[in-house]
């Protein structure tokens, strides 16, 4: 292992830090003496002993150097109390935000300036879902939950102060509870999936201005560029002869906003090779979920052990990543199974256009007969300021979330409101799975955001399924919004296990995903299209899987970290192409050698591939824009949020602009060269808005982007608790998803049996504390991308919790 670098100056300071602008940060409450003792006060116990009521033993907790703790305890509830004080001594105002994330209840926290997102996730009433899943619990669930629950409270008492973001905000920490924990299943829900059907209103709203043939073109369910593990292929559909559609007239057009660029995706990489290709035979799988980074980072590291006596064998022994809010672990290896997730994009909710009585707004059709609208009332509330009433129009499908062009309401038919939605005893049961078999039936008994699940065990079997419950949906492949007054469309409860799609052991012995789809034909259509990724990432991981036979752990990680963008080469050829046809252009010229020599990887300090990179960006705005700008408004509505562009869009936009058929060119431009024109200038604009082509390099764009999450709102804080923000390798078109603020959450490699081999790192560390002695342990390493070992390093500091 490479010794730790010496501490930068900014972490030295850190160390030392006794006055100045940290404290500073917290005068406001009292000077600065009671701003440091806040620092200090809030610091977790590292060592000694300490009482934690409700053990049946002691528990053992040793922490390495980084501050990645090696947790021992005599059975499984002592250890998810003991983890539970961890996660509420290091990380409980990042608990304390997912709750709130998944209740709709930020505001009563951090201000008015959350109101938007709390209005939004109160539609869902998640709050009240909590109590009710919560009592539909196994037993053995419900009593880990209230372990983990005592086990945080308890952490959080035993601060010497509540962390110091309470202090900034002049509030106060609420105790947890167990419902709080489902809660922060709920924030996951809403961070990776749609609460609203975005995608679907889109889809409509194309459809219904250029004809169903361009709307599929436009927002395409299968393209050539899919890389699905089980080999399926597709063409994409055709490109239209014509628009069929007229545009509306401009004056229409002109009160739609531009189209938003695809937001980066929420997904991740997972890949696993079988033991037929490892010199152990046992399977290695690796796993990196792309996700917004923020400090402290999202997930807590953690060793944990169950042995009935001192020194008998280990009963459980866990090695991955926690989600502080959860007393389980969520990925990693148990030393027979390991495994991981990535972002599934099934069809978990359908849009429906409720058929409401003419006359009669309040009133819808259902198959069973006429229901009326149910108005909820509920009540936000805001820091130091007055409660506000917030009414949902709920319907027994869900609640209303809009209205579509014609007025009709919309309501939101989601799986994240069913009871299954979250369920614990698949979770329990993965964590003790000996072998594949094992761990797929764990997975299909298991309510959590739906989600690829590859596994590998150490007899080196592979598979894949999707965890999470999967809804049986009936006559729903068009994505489209649908009446379901009927019954001739809408769910009919969910699949079964054995209806559940997987791949086991598949003949190259290799598994791959990358939010794209991973099957096709029947197994695809019983799954849906919740927005699967374009597959530019899976078609790299393909590759570079296929491009050998014999692997190891590191061999893995430099997959996950490959930075070589081959996807790109057509958007090169197509700007290569478009500055040699204007030779006229002086402000092009220039442009020609980097672009020429672009060298294919998303490295700072290359010019080409910023040039490459931005051609594209621009060019999928500019073309996309074009035609959502047409797209009609619900009545009353002048403007709204700009659609979102489907990630798959840039297969027919790269099509288009390779083909320029004439009849399609978008208005309000005369023709393709037309178009390119407006892409060529923006391109220039940003070169000069940057300060020249020498300073257009990708790592000037590109760099870590981290920050605290109040550190926008107060100011100073980034110096304290934010990383430097420096360039980095990667992009989101790459298996190297980096780009600023979002990306790898964690890197993880492991074949299970073997986990001393294994591999791990992720950005900012353990701690929430900025003055922890190993605040920020890790972050040079990911951004460089030469992780640590996967198991932790010697004991620097143990904390024995006793009965």
């Amino acid at each position: 292992m490479t010794p730790p670098a010496p501490p930068s100056p900014r972490r030295r300071i850190r160390r030392v830090l006794t006055g100045g602008l940290a404290v500073l940060l917290l005068a406001g409450a009292g000077g600065l003496g009671y701003g440091a003792w806040v620092l200090r006060a809030s610091r977790p116990v590292l060592a000694g002993t300490r009482p934690l009521a409700g053990l049946s033993a002691p528990v053992r907790i040793a922490r390495d150097r980084d501050g990645v703790p090696t947790l021992t305890a005599r059975s499984r509830a002592d250890l998810a109390r003991a983890l539970g004080f961890l996660h509420g001594q290091e990380r409980f105002f990042e608990m304390d935000l997912l709750r709130r994330v998944g209740a709709g209840e930020l505001s009563a926290l951090v201000g008015a300036a959350a109101l938007p997102v709390d209005r939004a996730h109160r539609l869902h009433r998640f709050r009240a879902h909590a109590q009710r899943v919560l009592a539909r619990q196994d037993p053995a669930d419900r009593a880990l939950l209230s372990a983990y629950t005592a086990g945080v409270n308890a952490g959080l008492q035993a601060l010497g102060h509540a962390p110091f973001e309470y202090t900034l905000l002049r509030a106060a920490p609420a105790p947890w509870t167990d419902a709080d924990s489902l809660l922060v299943v709920y924030a996951m829900y809403f961070d990776l999936q749609s609460a609203d059907g975005g995608a679907q209103r889109l889809r409509a709203a194309l459809r219904r201005t250029w004809g169903p043939g361009m709307a599929a073109f436009l927002d395409p369910s299968l393209t050539p560029l899919d890389a699905p593990a089980d080999g399926t292929a597709a063409d994409g559909p055709p490109m239209p002869a014509r628009l069929t559609t007229p545009p509306p007239s401009p004056t229409q057009a002109s009160t739609s906003p531009a189209a938003a660029p695809p937001a980066p995706e929420r997904g991740s990489n997972n890949i696993a090779v079988s033991g037929r290709l490892t010199a152990t035979g046992a399977a290695i799988v690796a796993d990196d979920m792309h996700l917004g980074l923020g400090v402290p980072n999202i997930w807590y590291r953690a060793r944990q052990i169950v042995r009935a006596a001192p020194d008998a064998p280990p009963v459980l022994d866990l090695v991955g990543v926690t989600l502080p809010g959860q007393p389980f672990q969520v990925v990693g290896s148990n030393g027979h199974v390991a495994w991981a997730f990535t972002d599934g994009y099934i069809e978990s909710g359908d849009l429906i256009t409720l058929d409401t009585l003419p006359g009669d707004p309040t009133r819808y059709r259902t198959p069973d007969g006429i229901r009326a609208i149910e108005t909820v009332h509920e009540t936000i509330c805001v820091i130091r300021a007055a409660c506000r009433p917030d009414d949902i129009a709920q319907t027994i499908w869900g609640p209303v979330v809009g209205h579509d062009a014609a007025g009709a309401p919309l309501v939101w038919r989601w799986s994240a409101a069913d009871d299954n939605a979250v369920r614990y005893d698949g979770v329990r049961a993965l964590e003790g799975a000996t072998d594949v078999r094992a761990a797929l039936d764990a997975a299909h008994r298991t309510g959590l955001p739906q989600e690829n699940m590859l596994v590998g065990d150490s007899a080196g079997h592979i598979a894949w399924t999707i965890i999470g419950q999967v809804p049986r949906r009936i006559d729903l492949d068009d994505q489209l919004p649908h009446s379901w007054a009927d019954g001739t469309h809408g769910w009919n409860g969910y699949l079964t296990a054995a209806e559940i799609p997987e791949i086991v052991d598949p003949p190259g012995g290799r598994l791959w995903s990358a939010n794209g789809r991973v099957v096709g034909g029947p197994a695809l259509a019983l799954l849906g299209d919740g927005g699967y990724a374009d597959g530019l990432r899976a078609g790299r991981l393909r590759d570079d899987l296929n491009a050998r036979d014999h692997f190891a752990e590191p061999d893995l990680l430099a997959i996950e970290t490959d930075d070589h963008a081959t996807v790109l080469r057509p958007w090169q050829a197509l700007l290569q192409r478009a500055i040699d046809a204007r030779p006229g252009r002086a402000d092009l010229a220039a442009l020609r050698a980097p672009v020429a020599g672009w060298g294919e990887h998303a490295r700072p300090g290359s010019v080409g591939y910023r040039l490459v990179s931005t051609f594209r960006a621009r060019a999928l705005h500019i073309v996309f824009d074009a035609y959502a700008r047409a797209l009609p408004h619900p009545p009353g509505a002048a403007s709204g949020p700009p659609p979102r562009m489907p990630a798959r869009a840039g297969w027919a936009v790269e099509r288009l602009l390779t083909d320029q058929p004439p009849a399609l060119v978008p208005p309000p431009y005369r023709d393709w060269a037309a178009v390119t024109d407006a892409i060529l200038d923006a391109l220039t604009h940003d070169i000069a808005a940057a300060g020249g082509l020498a300073r257009f390099d990708w790592g000037a764009v590109n760099h870590v982007g981290i920050h605290h999450p109040l550190a926008r709102a107060v100011p100073g804080l980034g110096w304290l608790t934010d990383p430097p923000d420096v360039p980095e390798a990667g992009d989101t078109l790459v298996p190297r998803v980096a780009v600023p603020g979002f990306g790898a959450s964690e890197r993880l490699v492991v074949s299970p049996g073997h986990e001393a081999a294994g591999l791990f790192d992720m950005p900012m560390g353990q701690a929430g504390n900025p003055l922890a002695p190993y605040y920020g342990a890790g972050q040079s390493a990911w951004v460089a991308g030469t992780p640590h070992p996967l198991l932790p390093g010697a004991a620097h500091w143990t904390l024995t919790l006793t009965p």
